[in-house]
């Protein structure tokens, strides 16, 4: 579990890495179309979609990596007043719900993916149902993290910081 744990560590990494990428370049598409704006009185049409995408992209990455982290909304007020066994139910009720709901996100992200494929986005170019990719990807990883979640409770390991850093971190 704990050698799962660590390369579910790498990849939260390489996801928040990814998400921090697009946020940088969402800010940067964005100063751009500003500065083409007011500066070039000629503003590229490119910018606001592109930007609409890598939002899509830091927002659902970043949130997987908080899910992993635990960072998702639960039932925290209730945990602190609670004796311990009644927290495991009511942490992997969390889980759970967040694992289907990052389940769902990620099947009717795909099938708004291939239902929109065809179409070409007159913006950017790209194919319409590109934007939805983000939706599968982060809510794939959102159920993964979460699994992981529940497995590792289920298995009694705490889940410490430690055991959330990448493998390269770990002393």
């Amino acid at each position: 579990m704990f050698i799962l744990a660590k390369w579910l560590g790498r990849l939260a990494t390489a996801t928040l890495w990814l998400s921090g990428i697009g946020l940088v370049l969402m800010t940067a598409f964005t100063a751009y179309q500003v500065w083409a704006r007011y500066v070039m009185n000629n503003s590229p049409s490119w910018t606001e979609p592109a930007s609409v995408l890598m939002m899509g992209w830091f927002i659902l990455l970043g949130a997987a990596v908080g899910v992993r982290q635990g960072y998702h909304l639960g039932f925290d007020i209730l945990l602190i007043v609670l004796p311990p066994p009644a927290r495991k139910v009511l942490m992997t009720v969390s889980d759970l719900a967040v694992a289907a709901f990052g389940a769902g996100m990620g099947w009717y992200g795909l099938m708004l993916a291939e239902g929109t494929w065809a179409s070409i986005s007159p913006a950017i170019g790209i194919p319409v149902g590109v934007s939805y990719v983000p939706l599968v990807v982060g809510g794939t990883l959102i159920a993964l993290f979460s699994l992981e979640r529940m497995a590792r409770r289920f298995a009694g390991l705490e889940i410490s910081e430690a055991d959330l850093q990448p493998i390269d971190q770990v002393a």
